[in-house]
């Protein structure tokens, strides 16, 4: 068996011989410089085309002090394996990604959820330009850690912060909450309760039960809030709210549900329990999380833009949004979970 040999990699240098010019006219040609002649030009792109000559962008980007890399932290639950995050993170990652990318960049992701592995000091490693941190704000160590690295003139913004002095992106959740409860309305439910929180470091939660009571005040409707345990996972939230629920003797015909992991938990208890949806009541999530299609029946949902939210952050932390706040536009994804007329 004999040695294959590596095929030559093919240089600005090999190009300026080509077309007879410097190395450092080949350099400005292909970054579009105006002092080149568009007939020089024309003979160094020509000449890299035979050669098979491609731009390395990192070098490129290295050179001028950018290392055209993003760091993305998503944060868990402490002791919480990446797999078992909430997957409405694993979607706006996604987007995060997909908006880096058409911004040319390239994304450096990491998971974290114990202190001893919080890291986040990337630009000082010449490893990322800018860091994004989404995730779950429940972990107060995280985000404490993060808040701190937030100043010295680093580049980071955050999803949703429980801080309101950070940089952050987050949904319209008060809007969220007043289309959840006017499409629970709609449906001609009258005692509608709230499971979720208004007390948390989730502001998002607060926002989202604000929203809600505004649009029952204006049917003349009370607000309801059951207060989900903090301490449990967030289906075991959802299961324990509906036995809570039922024990407490409150009528109900309608749930709007703080996030949509809750709110499959929630749907998971009324089944076990022969309360038929949307029959018996009509049920509302918040996130848009893609399980909620295919849950029995599917969740309506109120979804954020995720395009919209990706692109937002990115442009954030690359500087080219200066708005005093970012909220990301919302809609209701109409599905099997609340009845129709």
């Amino acid at each position: 068996m004999t040695d294959r040999a590596m095929p030559q990699r093919v240089t600005s240098f090999d190009v300026a011989e080509k077309a007879g010019v410097s190395q450092s006219t080949v350099s400005r040609a292909l970054a579009g410089s105006s002092a080149i002649t568009e007939p020089t030009r024309a003979k160094v792109m020509q000449a890299a085309e035979a050669l098979g000559y491609v731009v390395d962008e990192r070098a490129a980007r290295l050179r001028r002090g950018k290392t055209g890399t993003l760091a993305v932290v998503v944060i868990g639950r402490p002791e919480e394996a990446a797999s078992d995050i909430n997957p409405f993170y694993f979607s706006l990652l996604g987007s995060v990604c997909a908006a880096a990318a058409a911004q040319g960049y390239e994304t450096l992701v990491s998971f974290q959820s114990e202190e001893a592995q919080f890291f986040g000091k990337y630009a000082e490693r010449g490893q990322a330009d800018g860091m994004i941190v989404i995730g779950t704000t429940v972990n107060e160590a995280a985000w404490e850690y993060f808040r701190d690295l937030s100043g010295g003139g680093r580049a980071v913004v955050f999803w949703s912060s429980p801080y309101e002095e950070l940089d952050w992106v987050r949904s319209d959740n008060y809007e969220g909450g007043m289309l959840a409860a006017r499409e629970l309305i709609s449906a001609g439910c009258r005692s509608i309760v709230h499971i979720g929180a208004n007390d948390s470091p989730q502001q998002q939660f607060r926002e989202r039960y604000e929203g809600y009571a505004k649009a029952l005040a204006e049917s003349g409707m009370k607000p309801v809030l059951l207060a989900v345990n903090p301490d449990l996972d967030r289906a075991e939230q959802g299961r324990d709210a509906v036995a809570k629920l039922i024990r407490s003797g409150q009528s109900f015909d309608g749930l709007f549900v703080a996030c949509d992991a809750m709110a499959l938990g929630t749907l998971e208890e009324l089944n076990a329990r022969n309360i038929a949806v949307p029959r018996d009541c009509s049920l509302v999530g918040f996130d848009g999380i893609r399980a909620g299609r295919h849950s029995n029946p599917p969740l309506t949902s109120i979804e954020p833009d995720f395009d919209v939210a990706g692109a937002m952050l990115v442009r954030t932390v690359l500087g080219e949004d200066r708005a005093s706040e970012r909220r990301v536009p919302v809609r209701i994804l109409q599905r099997g979970s609340v009845k129709r007329g």
